[in-house]
């Protein structure tokens, strides 16, 4: 063969996010019935949220009933698109006390993340929180507790858990069709200036139509200044920079694939080399993490990249290098299958001819070649495996959580998943800032000493 051959996947397939062992576990709380309507609240009404919400009603049996932001704007424009029966607030807590709120989802600037959950998963709520889940490490065994105490579903909004496709990867990877992983690639790029966070201000921000305090929260306080609301990626005070934004979908869209918990060692670097627009997070970010084997997982490295300026486009996927073979993820799963080497080379030119002959003997005595059978021969070529067209990962997960809270069986992708991978993103920021690598317990999720 040395063509590539394509299968399409279908999206009723074990990989979607409901398809997990954990939900065989019961969680205790009501089931709902399955035609039962489930009332959303936006907290944060900004480009993701909205996309989220959008998504969410695209799942059936839902709808809007409240919404809460900051900026008065963002109010008004909620309800031209969603209608004007919306109750709006620039304070989320009273969107929280109200009886016809079941869900919400939580898409407000990272450092609001942990307390807005928080205090959700203590109202009763069900929570959709946007990644990273936190924006420092040591804020997400609150946000577990909380959950755990509140008996309550909660799923970060990292779609690559849900994909069909990275399912396809997952199901791939464990048959040992690529062998034994060694090494795993991932990378993010873009080159436009949205893809750079240079969003939009809105030319009537003023501190009467924003709730500037409420903004800045647990933020150092400072004079009013809306290109921090508006482009608050781009500063350490209210994001998370390349890690909470990118890396942390990459972390875990691979762990998801890999059943893996998290890396034990964290190293990275970078700079601000192109969008000097005041800023003070970088544009491109290197990182290299270290997988203790575990029983699931051989040891392997990973290394991960973001550059915005590259030049190409937007391009996002990974590459699993294993022993036999290669699997790239990206809008599809791309399959390469080698024969695993058996024996040393040699090279043995330089030889005198008897020592060749001698050489050869014994290596063939110790390696003999096997004659091809019918399960030895490897296809040569590639294989492809396509989403149907049309298919949204983005709102599959939202299926996966509307389901969740109809059923109240857990989600892949809840408060331990998400530190799990928040975790070692964000301490990759702390690494690029302070030059040093960073040890991490994947399985307590916390930072050691060393």
């Amino acid at each position: 063969m040395s063509s590539t051959r394509r299968h399409f996947l279908q999206t009723s397939t074990a990989a979607a996010g409901l398809a997990s062992p954990l939900l065989a576990q019961q969680q205790q709380g009501a089931r709902r019935s399955p035609n039962d309507k489930i009332n959303y609240a936006l907290i944060g009404a900004g480009n993701m949220g909205s996309a989220d919400i959008e998504s969410a009603l695209k799942a059936g049996g839902t709808a809007l009933v409240a919404v809460a932001d900051v900026y008065q704007g963002r109010l008004e424009r909620a309800k031209e698109r969603w209608g004007n029966q919306l109750f709006t607030t620039r304070d989320y807590r009273e969107v929280l006390a109200r009886p016809d709120v079941d869900a919400v989802i939580v898409a407000t600037p990272d450092h609001w993340h942990a307390p807005i959950t928080i205090d959700a998963l203590n109202a009763g709520k069900d929570v959709y929180c946007e990644k990273p889940m936190v924006q420092k490490p040591e804020d997400g065994l609150r946000v577990i507790e909380a959950q755990k105490k509140s008996g309550r579903i909660m799923q970060v909004g990292s779609q690559r858990v849900s994909s069909i496709v990275y399912g396809k990867a997952k199901e791939l990877l464990k048959s040992g069709v690529i062998g034994d992983v060694n090494l795993v690639e991932a990378w993010w790029d873009r080159n436009s200036a949205i893809g750079a966070w240079q969003y939009a201000i809105a030319p009537d921000a003023s501190p009467q139509n924003i709730d500037w305090d409420r903004f800045l929260g647990s933020a150092p306080k400072r004079a009013f200044e809306p290109i921090r609301l508006f482009r608050w990626r781009n500063y350490k005070d209210y994001g998370t920079g390349v890690t909470g934004d990118l890396f942390v979908h990459l972390f875990s869209g691979m762990h998801f694939i890999t059943d893996s918990l998290g890396p034990s060692r964290v190293f990275a670097t970078g700079g601000l080399r192109y969008w000097k627009d005041g800023r003070d997070v970088p544009d491109i970010m290197l990182g290299i993490y270290d997988y203790a084997a575990s029983s699931t997982m051989p040891a392997f490295n990973l290394s991960l990249r973001v550059n915005f300026e590259n030049g190409t486009g937007e391009t996002s996927g990974f590459r699993f290098v294993g022993s036999e073979g290669t699997l790239t993820v990206g809008d599809g799963v791309t399959l390469v299958r080698q024969a695993r080497q058996k024996g040393p080379g040699y090279s043995i030119d330089t030889f005198p001819q008897d020592v060749q002959r001698q050489f050869k003997k014994e290596y063939f005595e110790k390696y003999p070649v096997e004659p091809p059978t019918t399960s030895t021969v490897t296809p040569r070529g590639t294989e492809e495996f396509l989403p149907p067209r049309g298919y949204s990962d983005h709102e599959h997960h939202h299926r996966v959580f509307a389901e969740a809270v109809r059923s109240r069986r857990p989600v892949i992708e809840d408060s331990s998943f998400g530190l799990r991978a928040a975790g070692p993103a964000l301490l990759s920021n702390q690494s690029y800032f302070e030059k040093r690598s960073i040890l991490w317990d994947p399985q307590t999720m916390t930072v050691k000493k060393g």
